[in-house]
């Protein structure tokens, strides 16, 4: 039986922020994903950590970036074509399942003493291969879980999900790698992946929204290029996301070394400083849920946002100062990308959205691998300062082309969504 609606006053752009919830579907991917990005940030801040204790340069990090999201580069797209022909929930119990085998790994190594840098690089690449084709997955799944006029909604609160792991990810690594050592991080990442194997299994299968399976054919991957480049909302998006992540958002290669070179930190304070940050990605992501219209201007503003807050960081004179500004980046960072992420989804053709979003996945992921060595070398010869310069001037760049694409054309008027709730 179709849900009553309780509809928000026209020209509203606010409406109940965890309005997603009603769906039991996605309370259910919610609590699942929770659980295993909190494992996974353990062991991504652990991974970080490692290599720079192994090696003890900015290089390494660089190379361990590059590794880490280079499939995304290289096999993304080939990714969304797959995801397209696939069942999505079926195809995230079978990345919930390679993930953790690649958890259990890097604990082995970590384990062991003193692993050589190349298997550390080698498990990276293996883990780079599941994000290829788990978090545009992901992404595509959640608008299967809701009605069509609620996918703004939980794109938002997906992200707020993703940004909260971030907050208590981060200072549980930096407190298990203080007494415990970095195998434990990674062993607990492990044993996370079976909460979203049992909530993926636990779902009710005909509530599902699924879109259409694309059938095997010819030039998929180029069709869904030309598709991206008839949309204002789907390609002005990617190309201000292309510059951002390439140098922005490569924040786990600068701050580490803001942190302990710069400020002359410990590794737990880059944690914790890593935790503001994310703290501020969460509000952003709230921010975004409360809204129910969709404008390209907002990803613009958000990208200007997170432009001047980084500029701000590279200037920041102690650690005091930089904990409020890293806030603030934090804010601007996920909704910039929750933004643009909301547009994509809404405007995507349902057959051809996994291809949208594994595109979207190629920029923002891919373009690490790019910007991870370049802001490795850049710190390493002029410091870390010098990398937030880069990322910053590179965000405000990216958010004047988005402005002058958007003042000179008829840009749509924004889509007006309804809220969903219970019946009283």
């Amino acid at each position: 039986m179709e849900r009553p609606r309780l509809r928000t006053r026209r020209g509203s752009e606010r409406a109940p922020m965890f309005r997603s919830f009603v769906s039991r579907n996605f309370r259910l991917f919610f609590t699942g994903q929770l659980i295993s990005q909190v494992g996974n940030w353990l062991t991504t801040i652990a991974t970080t950590l490692f290599v720079l204790h192994l090696t003890g340069s900015a290089i390494a990090i660089g190379v361990l970036t590059a590794c880490q999201f280079a499939p995304m580069l290289l096999f993304g797209l080939w990714a969304g074509v797959l995801i397209d022909r696939t069942d999505k929930r079926t195809l995230l119990l079978c990345t919930q399942v390679v993930a953790a085998l690649q958890s259990v790994a890097l604990a082995v190594l970590a384990f062991s003493g003193h692993p050589p840098l190349a298997a550390i690089y080698g498990v990276a690449l293996v883990g780079g291969c599941v994000v290829a084709v788990d978090s545009t997955t992901r992404r595509a799944f959640v608008v299967e879980l809701v009605d069509e006029d609620l996918v703004t909604n939980a794109v938002s609160l997906n992200s707020a999900l993703m940004t909260s792991a971030r907050v208590v990810g981060p200072v549980v690594a930096g407190v298990l790698v203080a007494l415990f050592g970095y195998g434990w991080c990674f062993t607990i990442d492990a044993l996370s992946y079976i909460g979203p194997m049992i909530a993926l299994s636990l779902m009710r299968t005909a509530e599902l929204r699924r879109a259409p399976v694309a059938t095997r054919a010819k030039h998929q991957i180029r069709d869904g290029l030309r598709y991206v480049r008839t949309l204002p909302e789907l390609w002005l998006p990617l190309a201000m996301t292309a510059i951002i992540g390439t140098f922005t958002l490569n924040f786990q290669v600068v701050m580490p070394l803001l942190v302990t070179h710069t400020f002359s930190g410990t590794e737990t304070v880059f944690t914790i400083l890593f935790s503001v940050l994310s703290v501020g990605s969460f509000l952003g992501a709230l921010w975004m849920a409360r809204r129910i219209t969709l404008h390209l201007t907002q990803t613009v503003v958000t990208a200007t946002l997170l432009g001047v807050s980084t500029l701000a960081l590279a200037a920041a004179p102690t650690l005091a100062f930089a904990f409020p500004v890293a806030l603030v980046m934090g804010l601007g960072m996920t909704a910039f990308i929750t933004s643009g992420t909301a547009n994509m989804q809404v405007a995507a053709d349902p057959a051809k959205r996994g291809r949208v979003l594994a595109l979207q996945g190629v920029v923002l992921l891919g373009s690490t691998p790019i910007g991870g060595p370049i802001l490795g070398v850049v710190c390493q010869t002029w410091g870390a300062r010098a990398g937030l310069v880069l990322g910053g001037v590179a965000a405000l760049v990216a958010a004047a082309f988005g402005y002058w694409v958007t003042s000179r054309r008829t840009v749509p008027h924004p889509v007006e969504l309804e809220a969903v709730a219970p019946a009283p």
